[in-house]
């Protein structure tokens, strides 16, 4: 591809080069998918209100999400299996983030361990949580994020159980994945890959395997792990990790102006507005018709975020102008991380930035901190 212009055409690109049950894992949701492809075509019927004659220079995208100072108000979200769409594509993300002045989220479920990310980067990054039924490794891993620097602890709600997602059950995408003559062929006509992946020792679960009593491979890992989400997650674990952890916290997988109010009152610092990109509740709305009444309920209480469906600058402003104050991106990096590898992932960022600028331009606005509702038709939000 000689000349990439879109997000589209990095995921056109990745998926050539990522195996399909890897690239499958990332571009899918549960059950019929009507909310995974929800998120992305809910920004399209939002339309936009086109200004002339305004002095256009001087535009500014810096702004700041959980305290931090950002070139842009877009984060990279946690993605689970990060590691398997690149070589240590974990540790590559966070370097491409840290060089564009954006967070990095560092999933529990990711191949490159915290240690390694903070190895190889010199900037604090973020780390997500999962609420697991062994609290005595939870508060381990809290510790190790705390020894890492990382600058705010992404605590995910939705994931108490597992959504179905038929992609992953077709292909065998297992711990560790079924090597049937299928996606052997598949993996061999993938050369990047294969090579990139003997090149590197880290393929399993970084954050957990040999960080917890008897899971030391793949094949102890998924008898662990099918027994530890925390079906039992109340707000009240919710003000335990308050109290746990002295940083940012923020909570994702809020979808409901009720559990949005519930998050105000448990001390966070920023909520996310999300539906897991449409991997758990099949049936939900979209993040971006569900941001409006969240943001008009708590929007002056506690910082409200949106992740899901984000693939452009345009819907960056979108949410924008609809109440949110930063969004993460997580299959648009993934994408370009499939793709490029690290340069993939900055090749997303900055087709991400100038879609934004020019948008807001467009609209009549150069401070990034100023977009609001005026900025939209009336009637098509």
């Amino acid at each position: 591809m000689a000349v990439i212009t879109s997000v589209e055409d990095l995921r056109v690109l990745a998926q050539r080069r990522v195996p399909r049950m890897f690239y499958d894992y990332v571009d899918s949701g549960s059950w019929t998918e009507s909310t995974y492809r929800a998120n992305t075509s809910d920004f399209a019927k939002i339309k936009l209100r086109q200004r002339v004659a305004v002095n256009l220079e001087n535009r500014t995208l810096k702004t700041a999400m959980a305290g931090q100072e950002l070139a842009m108000p877009v984060a990279l979200a946690p993605t689970g299996l990060t590691g398997m769409q690149r070589a240590d594509g974990e540790i590559l993300a966070a370097r491409a983030a840290e060089k564009f002045g954006v967070p990095f989220t560092l999933s529990t479920v990711s191949i490159c361990s915290i240690e390694d990310v903070a190895e190889k980067t010199s900037k604090p990054f973020w780390f997500q949580l999962y609420v697991m039924r062994d609290r005595a490794f939870i508060e381990r891993l809290i510790d190790r994020a705390k020894a890492a620097s990382c600058a705010a602890l992404v605590l995910t709600l939705d994931l108490q159980i597992q959504g179905q997602r038929h992609k992953d059950l077709k292909n065998g995408l297992t711990a560790p994945p079924k090597l049937t003559a299928k996606n052997i062929i598949n993996m061999m006509t993938k050369p990047r890959w294969c090579i990139g992946m003997l090149g590197t020792k880290r393929h399993a679960f970084g954050n957990i395997i040999g960080h917890v009593a008897n899971v030391e491979n793949m094949a102890s890992f998924s008898s662990w792990i099918a027994e530890q989400f925390d079906p039992t997650l109340s707000w009240d674990d919710v003000r335990w990790f308050r109290q746990r952890w002295n940083g940012k916290l923020i909570l994702k997988g809020i979808m409901d102006v009720e559990d949005a109010r519930l998050a105000v009152e448990s001390g966070a610092d920023a909520l996310v507005v999300s539906n897991h990109g449409g991997r758990q509740l099949d049936g939900a709305p979209s993040s971006i018709a569900a941001l409006p009444a969240i943001a008009d309920a708590v929007g002056s209480k506690i910082e409200v975020h949106l992740d899901g469906g984000i693939r452009s600058g345009q819907d960056v402003l979108k949410a924008l102008a609809l109440g949110a104050k930063g969004v993460y991106i997580g299959r648009a990096f993934l994408y370009g991380l499939g793709a490029l590898g690290e340069a993939g992932v900055t090749t997303a960022l900055e087709i991400i930035q100038k879609e934004l600028d020019l948008t807001m331009a467009f609209c009549g606005l150069t401070d990034v901190r100023k977009v609001d509702k005026n900025i939209m038709v009336p009637g098509t939000y």
